[in-house]
């Protein structure tokens, strides 16, 4: 088990839920649209934020967009050791650094005192993209265990400095590659570790490398924290979270919606209405399991395992209950009729 450590108001590590992150996709500099952009995906379910520093006007920006969110915020750096600091002084709950790219050890060190100063967390990032020459030569590539290695490595170097207030995160694109470093380092070391797939990609192909990706990792026991990577909006990425978290038994609440994939018997504009209900519930608090069928066939069959269910006929629709028909409606009057059930169920 990995040891805890606290950012912001939250903990990790420890046998502790966890945590989904994302990274805001605004510039830091606009303070309106990163804090607004960060309250959406609280809401929506974020536990921390990351937002990129890359200027002096960002790690100032910090200060004012610290005191209108909630969440913890993460200051992700590269290069500058100069943007740490400030980002520390600035308010950061935790910063995020590869220390092989950000100079000698003597600055790496200053960066360490700032941060010890104020004992947030560090994360120490490697990815596979900037895995050290040295380190790929001894292992002909990119590898696994080079990833390994290279983290270990930063790590010890802070540790060496007098400092463990240390996450780890090692991604990679290459799926398998990322589940087998995790694997590996799970047994070398205690510090918590972040986990996900960089440079996933979009949507699509973003969330299905994720998904196999965290599954993978997570289900062995391994991660405190996630990030789903997606090309697109950062709403997205915590959507995918949740479900991959809820899908593996490691989240509870909030509903899920299992829908039928539609075919000949199909009478109703099923995608349209699946996708309406998805959205529908997103704020609704309740832990069951919703089914969205398009025909008789599949409505008290099939969904028999979901709480409550709708279901497409010929010129009329069903609400279903634990895989019985519990009333006729008129099939335009699906997704209202099943807001109904659901509101009067929140308030039993």
């Amino acid at each position: 088990m990995t040891k805890t450590v606290k950012i912001g108001d939250r903990v990790i590590g420890g046998g502790h839920p966890i945590l989904i992150q994302s990274m805001t996709n605004t510039r830091t500099e606009d303070t309106a649209a990163t804090v607004s952009q960060i309250q959406k995906l609280t809401a929506a379910g974020c536990d921390i934020i990351r937002c990129a520093v890359p200027t002096m006007e960002a790690a100032e920006a910090l200060g004012e967009i610290k005191k209108q969110i909630t969440i913890p915020l993460v200051a992700d750096i590269h290069f500058d050791y100069r943007l740490a600091i400030a980002a520390i002084k600035y308010g950061a709950d935790k910063i995020r650094i590869n220390p092989g790219n950000i100079g000698s050890s003597q600055r790496v060190k200053e960066v360490v005192e700032a941060a010890k100063e104020k004992n947030i967390p560090i994360r120490v990032g490697v990815n596979s993209g900037s895995l050290e020459k040295e380190l790929v030569e001894k292992y002909h590539g990119v590898t696994a265990e080079g990833l390994v290695e290279s983290a270990l490595g930063q790590a010890a170097m802070i540790e060496d400095m007098g400092y463990d207030n240390l996450v780890i995160s090692i991604k990679s694109s290459d799926v398998m590659m990322c589940v087998k470093a995790h694997e590996i380092i799970a047994g070398k070391t205690t510090h918590p570790l972040h986990v996900g797939i960089t440079e996933a990609g979009t949507i699509i192909s973003g969330n299905i490398k994720s998904a196999i990706g965290l599954g993978l990792i997570l289900n062995q026991g391994i991660g405190d924290t996630i990030r789903v990577s997606l090309t697109g909006d950062p709403l997205e990425e915590i959507k995918s979270a949740k479900l991959i978290l809820k899908t593996l038994g490691l989240r509870k609440g909030g509903i899920e919606v299992v829908s039928c994939p539609t075919c000949g018997r199909t009478r109703i504009n099923l995608i349209e209405l699946a996708s309406q209900v998805e959205t529908m519930v997103e704020d609704i608090p309740l832990d069951i399991k919703v089914a969205v069928m398009g025909c008789v066939v599949n409505g008290p069959g099939e969904a028999k395992e979901a709480d409550i269910g709708i279901a497409g006929g010929i010129g009329e629709g069903l609400i279903i209950k634990h895989g019985e028909v519990y009333k006729k409606v008129p099939e335009q009057d699906l997704l209202e009729s099943l807001r109904y059930e659901l509101l009067h169920w929140q308030q039993e």
